[in-house]
């Protein structure tokens, strides 16, 4: 006779880079969860503010089954990466990745636990209450004449929370508030660090949707963003560089037809024929780099690779 379902361990990981004052909040909103988390991984990316002081006294409060892991800053791909493994080695059933700058509502944690489902998001909303849910609904690498795969997102097809259903599939997701059981990281390995930032969080989606599993996001458990959204970056800058070329290595790695894994040199071409109307030499030149180095990118790197 069953004593009933066995309870799931849960660990968070946070990555945070100078952020200190925002990592209060976000610390805070766990410590208030309904649902006590087993373990909070943080892991700081060699930040240069006051965060070091902010989790001593966190330490101090014994609040949180607080670990702290401080090391060289290496993206926020590369501390998922660790935070991930750490959590892995550590045998938790599940692993809640979290971002510095969201604050989980009270009953957060408690209702992904609610979900019995390998792949979870929690569902954000900005300080004002609307719906800033960016997971796509519709992720498209099958159409080479889609230069932005994203098609749809939880916030472009629902007016807002309420509308939602209880679970809404998606496509992709952001390493905040995604939920990812430990029979997905045997199976697909963990995050890549090679990516350093960008789209590392949609790599690992697209992994495990082609191990099989559904990515859900869960209406009721809520994150409120304390920054406004902004995915606007200067694409001749440094971040541009990392924004083109990990966009490219998604379609090289994913891509669902030849067509699809050849956009990245259509798109490097039409940038530097483009460029004296645009960004300029510098984009020209950020967008020949991408390629060149998404190219050595075209399998998940060996740190990444399922656990033996």
């Amino acid at each position: 006779m069953s004593d009933g379902p066995t309870r799931e361990t849960v660990a968070v990981v946070v990555v945070t880079h100078n952020r200190a004052d925002l990592l209060v909040g976000m610390l805070d909103g766990l410590a208030a969860q309904s649902h006590r988390p087993d373990a909070v991984i943080v892991i700081d990316n060699g930040s240069t503010d006051h965060t070091a002081d902010v989790l001593a006294q966190r330490v101090a409060r014994a609040d949180l089954p607080l670990e702290v892991i401080t090391q060289d800053n290496v993206g926020g791909a590369g501390g998922f990466h660790r935070g991930v493994r750490t959590a892995y080695d550590g045998g938790f059933d599940r692993t809640w990745l979290m971002d510095d700058d969201v604050v989980p509502a009270p009953d957060c944690l408690a209702a992904l636990m609610a979900v019995d489902e390998d792949c979870l998001i929690a569902v954000r909303e900005d300080l004002s209450g609307a719906l800033v849910e960016k997971a796509a609904t519709d992720f498209d690498l099958r159409n080479p004449l889609a230069i932005r795969p994203k098609r749809a997102s939880v916030d472009s097809t629902y007016a807002g929370r309420a509308s939602m259903p209880p679970l809404v599939e998606v496509q992709n997701v952001a390493f905040e508030g995604f939920m990812v059981r430990r029979s997905v990281v045997e199976e697909i390995g963990f995050p890549d660090p090679a990516f350093f930032i960008f789209y590392d969080d949609v790599d690992f989606a697209v992994r495990a949707r082609e191990s099989g599993r559904h990515v859900w996001a869960v209406r009721d458990a809520v994150l409120v963003r304390q920054l406004d959204f902004n995915q606007q970056h200067d694409l001749s800058g440094w971040k541009g560089f990392y924004m083109y070329r990990n966009l490219f290595v998604v379609h090289l790695r994913h891509g669902e037809n030849v067509l699809v894994r050849l956009k990245p040199w259509l798109i490097t071409a039409a940038v530097v024929l483009l460029s004296p109307l645009r960004g300029g030499r510098a984009e020209a030149r950020n967008v020949i780099r991408a390629m060149a180095s998404a190219r050595g990118m075209r399998r998940v790197s060996d740190p990444a690779r399922p656990p033996r």
